[in-house]
């Protein structure tokens, strides 16, 4: 066995691939209850949440996964998992 250490050139990511298609549950953004403190983004394991020009956050449906990181982490509970329709 070689002891080279051996490295994926280019890994799978969300932010190149579309992973949307197969999601179970999709994230809902409430913005009334959202206090713009963007802790939703900075959890999001594949960086699909972005800032509005309003200052809101929101995922990019065609990357996203459906994890619910961004729910779970929200301190406002602005963020609703919702069963993804097909």
């Amino acid at each position: 066995m070689s002891s080279r250490i051996r490295t994926v050139a280019k890994p799978g990511s969300t932010r190149v691939n579309r992973t949307g298609a197969w999601r179970s549950f999709r994230p809902v953004f409430v913005h009334e209850q959202c206090n713009k403190c963007g802790i939703c983004a900075m959890y999001c394991p594949d960086g699909v949440v972005v800032k509005t020009p309003e200052g809101f956050y929101i995922p990019d449906y065609d990357y996203c996964k459906g994890c619910g990181i961004c729910a779970e982490e929200c301190p406002k509970k602005a963020i609703r998992m919702v069963l993804e329709e097909k």
